[in-house]
């Protein structure tokens, strides 16, 4: 099975892609039939140079067959390359897991619970 997708470049902390068509068992960063564009994530989202598709020839692999990751996709939309992707939406992972849930409780109990006699410690040491 064939996929569009990125494949990382850049330096380290200095991150660039190319966008490439590779067969989907090969490694990110390993072995691809073709590059297709680049993207920088470096540069403003305004920025002509930021992401640089080959139109034609992303058209040509989707033809064959090929399937296109969601990041890549996104970009095909906003190129006008393919129709935009549904937004992914997922409700259920935004709502805190248990754990969370205790430690929360744990923090609110112990913020609203009354503050120890401190005030009378510090004026006991000062009569000694």
């Amino acid at each position: 099975m064939l996929k569009i997708r990125m494949s990382r470049a850049g330096a380290r902390k200095k991150p660039f892609y190319h966008i490439v068509v590779a067969e989907s068992r090969a490694p990110r960063d390993g072995s691809f039939l073709e590059k297709l564009g680049t993207y920088d994530p470096k540069l403003p989202r305004d920025n002509v140079e930021r992401v640089k598709l080959n139109a034609e020839r992303i058209k040509f692999w989707i033809g064959k067959g090929a399937q296109v990751s969601d990041r890549v996709a996104i970009f095909l939309g906003k190129a006008g390359v393919a129709p935009m992707p549904a937004r992914k939406n997922n409700p259920q992972k935004a709502i805190a897991k248990a754990k969370m849930t205790e430690r929360k409780k744990a923090h609110e109990e112990k913020a609203s619970a009354p503050a120890p006699a401190a005030a009378e410690a510090p004026a006991a040491g000062a009569q000694g």
